[in-house]
């Protein structure tokens, strides 16, 4: 167990704000989550102090990464231009939420997976996923500060060459639907080196976005969060039916980005966690 004081940190509003699927709430002061084939367990101590289930050099090597916790958030919210009254109570209600770097392979299948489901849906077929091509995870002995996990079993999310013998059948059964052909043409896509996600991941946005939407099943809602939880491209602003809400009530129709260059993916996230959670 190591702890820290993290400023604009809260991993219970992460958990909640639709980005990663394998993050979960376990009580008002911790959260789970399985990640680059790791079980993590957070605890909130209070104060911006949190305790995490792992040792230095893992926190170091893996979740100052994944929590974007190199990047000055409090910069990017006085950024924002304060005219913009809904943007900026957005913000405000979603203090502590930053953009997590998932595992690309992971983040195109969950994304791939999402289209016109449920969050509680999607989370089913991803854990599915994994319970059925994935590799056993250990859990670490938890210190009294933690609570019991949710589950006796965790798994981690499957590579492409985990799912080499998958089949459509076998995809199917993981309840998602029309998208099993979708899922099965993007690990054969990669599996053959079509994709290869370590150099896509060099291109610019624009080229980056074209490979993407050149594979079966991927299309510009599913490619931006891709870009934006897979890849850390936070130029990236992904537009479902909650984002397309906001913007015809509160924006005319559309959000200029303009502002909020290398942002406007933040900004998304404020958005959609306010207007999902709001009262």
């Amino acid at each position: 167990m190591i702890v820290k004081h993290i400023d604009f940190f809260d991993p219970h509003k992460i958990a909640l704000s639709g980005q990663a699927f394998r993050i979960d709430v376990i009580d008002e002061t911790h959260v789970e989550l399985v990640a680059f084939g790791k079980y993590l367990q957070i605890a909130c101590l209070g104060n911006n102090n949190f305790a995490f289930s792992c040792d230095e050099t893992t926190f170091d090597e893996v979740y100052v990464d994944y929590f974007d916790l190199g990047r000055d958030y409090c910069s990017i919210v006085n950024s924002i231009n304060s005219d913009d009254t809904y943007l900026v109570a957005a913000a405000e209600f979603g203090y502590g939420i930053r953009i997590l770097k998932q595992e690309k392979f992971e983040t195109l299948i969950s994304f791939i997976i999402s289209q016109r489901r449920s969050i509680p849906a999607i989370k089913t077929s991803v854990e599915r996923i994994s319970e059925r091509f994935g590799a056993k995870i250990e859990i670490p002995t938890l210190d009294d500060v933690f609570a019991s996990p949710l589950k006796k079993d965790y798994y981690a999310f499957p590579s492409a060459e985990d799912m080499a013998d998958a089949t459509l059948d076998s995809i199917s059964e993981m309840g998602v639907g029309y998208r099993a052909e979708y899922i099965l043409y993007a690990f054969r896509d990669i599996l053959n080196c079509k994709i290869v996600l370590e150099d896509i991941s060099k291109l610019p946005d624009d080229k980056l976005f074209e490979v993407l939407t050149s594979m079966r099943g991927v299309g510009t809602k599913v490619a931006n969060c891709t870009m934006l939880f897979g890849f850390a491209r936070t130029n990236s602003f992904p537009i479902d039916v909650w984002i397309q809400r906001i913007l015809d009530k509160y924006y005319g129709g559309k959000f200029d980005t303009t502002p909020y260059v290398g942002t406007a993916g933040i900004m998304q996230q404020f958005m959609f966690f306010y207007e999902r959670n709001k009262i």
